[in-house]
C-alpha cells in the first residue's frame, strides 16, 4: 500500500495481494495508510485500489480455519481500521475502480464519498447470503450514508449491484467512465478541500458522533452475535462453499 500525491490530496492507493481480499496484513496496512496521511500536509484524500481491484471482502479461505477467539481478535482489528476511515478527520473520497464487495463496501462506506467505474462491476453487502450479520463498523456508515428506503435491498437482501443501481439506491454517489474515475475523485477531493483542517475535522466529528455512540455502545455484543453466525451451522457451511470457489485452482 502507498500514497501518491496530487497537489493537497493524498492518493491512497490498496494493494495487498489477490484482489485486495482482507487479512490481517491488509488491515495493518490499511491503518499504517491512515497514519501516514494524518501526519501529512495533505488536505483531503482518494483511497483506491490496483489494476482493477478495490477490495473482494474478507479473505474467507484464510479465515475460516480460525477458532472463536482468534477470528475475535481478527473482527476486533478489523472494526479498529474502518472506525479509524470512518473518523478520519479529513475529507476521503473512494474511487472504487473494482468489485467492491462486503468487506470491500464497508470499507468504501467509511468514506465520504464514493464514486464508481461504469465498468463490469458489483458492490454490495451480501453478507446475509453468506449465512453471516453485519457488525456495527458496516451498520452505522450504512445508516450514515444511504436513504433509510433502500436499506432492507442492501442489507436484507444482501444483493450485489452494478453501479447504476447502486447509484439510484444510495450507495454510491457518482457513476464515472474508468478512464476517468481517479481524476474525477481527485477533483471532487480537492473541492471538499477548501476549509481549513481544524474545521473540516470538527465537522466531521459532529456530523458522526451518533453513529460513533452507537458503534460504541453496541460493538461488544453485536461482535459476538456476529461471531454466532459465523460459527452456526449454516454459516460454516455456506462460508465452506465460498471458500472453495475462492482458493486457486490447482
Amino acid at each position: 500500500m502507498e500514497i501518491q500525491r496530487d497537489g493537497e490530496v493524498a492518493v491512497m492507493v490498496l494493494r495487498a495481494g489477490r484482489a485486495n481480499a482482507i487479512d490481517d496484513a491488509f488491515l495493518r496496512g490499511l491503518l499504517r495508510l491512515f497514519d501516514e496521511l494524518e501526519s501529512s500536509d495533505a488536505r483531503a484524500a482518494v483511497l483506491t485500489g490496483y489494476d482493477t481491484f478495490f477490495c473482494a471482502g474478507l479473505a474467507i479461505p484464510a479465515l475460516l480455519p480460525r477458532a472463536r477467539d482468534t477470528l475475535r481478535s481478527f473482527m476486533m482489528l478489523f472494526e479498529s481500521a474502518m472506525r479509524r476511515a470512518f473518523t478520519c478527520p479529513l475529507p476521503v473520497v473512494a474511487a472504487v475502480n473494482g468489485h467492491a464487495i462486503a468487506g470491500g463496501c464497508v470499507l468504501a462506506l467509511q468514506c465520504d464519498f464514493r464514486f464508481i467505474a461504469d465498468a463490469s462491476i458489483k458492490i454490495g453487502l451480501n453478507e446475509v447470503q453468506l449465512g453471516v450479520g453485519l457488525p456495527p463498523s458496516a451498520m452505522e456508515p450504512l445508516r450514515f450514508h444511504v436513504p433509510s428506503s433502500s436499506l432492507a435491498a442492501i442489507a436484507i437482501e444482501g444483493s450485489l449491484f452494478e453501479p447504476a443501481e447502486a447509484k439510484r439506491l444510495g450507495l454510491v454517489d457518482e457513476v464515472v467512465p474508468p478512464a476517468e474515475l481517479l481524476s474525477r475523485a481527485i477533483e471532487r477531493a480537492r473541492a471538499l478541500a477548501v476549509g481549513s483542517r481544524e474545521a473540516v475535522a470538527q465537522i466531521k466529528q459532529a456530523l458522526r458522533l451518533p453513529a460513533l455512540e452507537r458503534m460504541e455502545r453496541q460493538s461488544a455484543q453485536e461482535l459476538e452475535t456476529w461471531l454466532d453466525g459465523w460459527f452456526s451451522p449454516a454459516g460454516q457451511e455456506r462460508l465452506t462453499k465460498v471458500a472453495a470457489r475462492l482458493r486457486p485452482k490447482g
